[in-house]
């Protein structure tokens, strides 16, 4: 069956906060202009924000450019920051950081706790009224080219292909989505991203790309534990003084809290388990009363983009774009990325805009990285591009020198420090031998305050239809036993939050071998960054597959 095709001016691949800032900027400029520009968005999720996970507080700076009556218009960005708190913990203390030693780019003022899922379908609707057609439920799988070797659109994935790579009785061929110029908006570790990536070389003066995972559960908890408005972020205990991470947890809305942990991908111990540090964190003595007679409403997971200036690649190419957490923009000490991919989004939209006005098309969108680099979004990256290197001397040392970077910047004397220093290895080289690290030994999993993955991964509504080929995949299916189980005692068991990987034994013997357990997959992309050998290959599956966040 052939494929049918649809022409556009402009098609962005995501409804995330960057692709849909993007698509309502053009729509913007193309009124101004009293002109039309044709834009649609695809979305892998089975609807827009069903694939969104964040903490998050949401600096307004963006939604104030983009859309200056957005309060009028209602967008749930409703429980303003009233409380702002930073701890350092041990395992039976919390040290509170006075707020005045706090550096003031770390202050959420003026800053919102929202549900960022919430947060995109809300944008959605605003796209949608400006005349953006938006396509949630369809993955892109593809990228188009020109023969010139220019980006020329997207395909979407065949629907009803079976385990087996038979066609089911519902099958249905992908269809071609051409455009003049084409923005990725994938979010971190985009599988088109990292093709673009790759094919223009864009990363050729960029650093390594630094990552984190990301585990959140949203709770319901009984009114006297509520404290609308306040944020709480922690560092320390459970993670030792080598490994980087830290927690949040914030109280929004109608008794709820969100609360996560995030582990920095480039830890050594293979033994490490990101998903239960986070549940031993909440047994914390200064964390768990908050949770005491709650109720826990939903889970997920994601990678984070952490490299910051360092690591961002070159976001242009013949024909398109990388915008948002595609290219990597999140300021990781203030843990907020949802302004700059907006920013960069409207950004890029503005670029396009200019183009098509030139008669232009599937050409290098240069003036693109001129306009970054002359935001504030370049600013907000500077000031801290130190942090996330630092933390290679620990937790005190690399804490202390953040602070200080930051308090240079705050005051005006950034000039002090004029050197950015630069990241090691990538993520996946960081793992030691397993014989070389010590064990952890976990607590179990109580059920009312601590759970197991399986539970959680059934609050994300993650569904996948069963009989489909999985979207992970191995480059060599030998690596798993012989290499990761072999030297790093099968670290994708412990580093995946939800129970995806597991070695059993093989037919007749106690020789083990990897299952994969692609249904439970909730999209975080860990697998694809953390694999030691970069044998696991993430692709996207049958559009529509994967969590629905509510709430998120």
């Amino acid at each position: 069956m052939a494929r049918e095709s649809m022409d556009y001016d402009v098609v962005i691949v995501g409804a995330g906060p960057a692709g849909l800032a993007a698509a309502i900027r053009l729509k913007q400029l193309a009124a101004q202009a009293s002109r039309e520009i044709g834009v649609c968005i695809l979305e892998k999720g089975a609807a827009v924000g069903a694939h969104i996970l964040s903490g998050a507080v949401v600096d307004p700076i963006a939604f104030n450019e983009l859309l200056p009556d957005w309060r009028e218009r209602g967008a749930p960005l409703e429980t303003a920051v009233s409380d702002d708190r930073f701890m350092m913990l041990t395992a039976q203390r919390a040290w509170r950081v006075p707020s005045a030693l706090m550096p003031p780019l770390m202050s959420n003022r003026g800053n919102y706790i929202v549900s960022l899922d919430n947060v995109c379908r809300w944008l959605g609707e605003q796209a949608e009224a400006l005349g953006v057609e938006i396509y949630p439920g369809f993955a892109a799988t593809e990228v188009l080219y020109t023969a010139d070797g220019a980006v020329r659109g997207v395909a979407t994935g065949d629907m009803g292909i079976a385990r087996d790579g038979s066609h089911r009785a519902d099958y249905q061929p992908g269809m071609e989505l051409h455009a003049k110029f084409t923005l990725f908006a994938e979010g971190c570790r985009g599988s088109l991203s990292q093709e673009m990536m790759a094919r223009f070389d864009l990363r050729r003066a960029a650093g390594p790309q630094k990552y984190g995972i990301g585990l959140k559960e949203l709770w319901q908890v009984t009114p006297e534990r509520h404290h609308k408005g306040l944020v709480v972020h922690t560092q320390g205990w459970p993670l030792d003084s080598h490994t980087g991470g830290g927690s949040f947890v914030y109280h929004f809305g109608d008794n709820l809290v969100s609360v996560g942990f995030v582990v920095h991908l480039d830890y050594e111990n293979p033994h490490l388990s990101p998903y239960d540090e986070f549940q031993r964190f909440k047994t914390h003595p200064a964390i768990r009363d908050t949770f005491a007679g709650g109720k826990r409403l939903g889970y997920g997971a994601r990678a984070i983009n952490e490299g910051g200036l360092q690591s961002i690649p070159e976001l242009a190419f013949p024909g398109g774009a990388l915008i948002g957490c595609s290219a990597g923009f999140v300021n990781l000490p203030r843990i907020k990325g949802s302004h700059n991919a907006m920013k960069t989004g409207m950004l890029a939209a503005e670029s396009v805009a200019a183009a098509l006005e030139a008669g232009r098309e599937h050409d290098l969108l240069d003036d693109y990285p001129q306009r970054v680099r002359r935001s504030w979004v370049h600013r907000d990256l500077y000031k801290v591009r130190n942090v996330k290197p630092g933390l290679k001397w620990g937790l005190y040392a690399g804490t202390l020198h953040a602070g200080a970077q930051m308090w240079l910047h705050d005051l005006n004397l950034g000039a002090l420090v004029p050197w950015t220093l630069k990241h090691r290895a990538p993520d996946y080289a960081t793992l030691k031998p397993a014989a070389s690290m010590p064990r952890i030994d976990y607590p179990r999993y109580d059920g009312m305050l601590t759970f197991d993955k399986l539970s959680s991964v059934f609050l994300s509504n993650t569904n996948h239809a069963e009989d489909q080929p999985s979207h992970l995949k191995l480059r060599d299916p030998a690596i798993p036993v012989a290499v990761n189980l072999a030297e790093y005692d099968g670290p994708e068991q412990r580093y995946c939050p939800a129970g995806v990987y597991e070695f059993v034994a093989a037919a007749g013997g106690a020789v083990q071998r990897l299952q994969i357990n692609a249904q439970n997959c909730v999209h975080c992309k860990t697998c694809d960054i953390k694999d030691p050998r970069q044998n696991i290959h993430w692709v996207p599956p049958e559009g529509g597959g994967g969590p629905n966040y509510v709430d998120m």
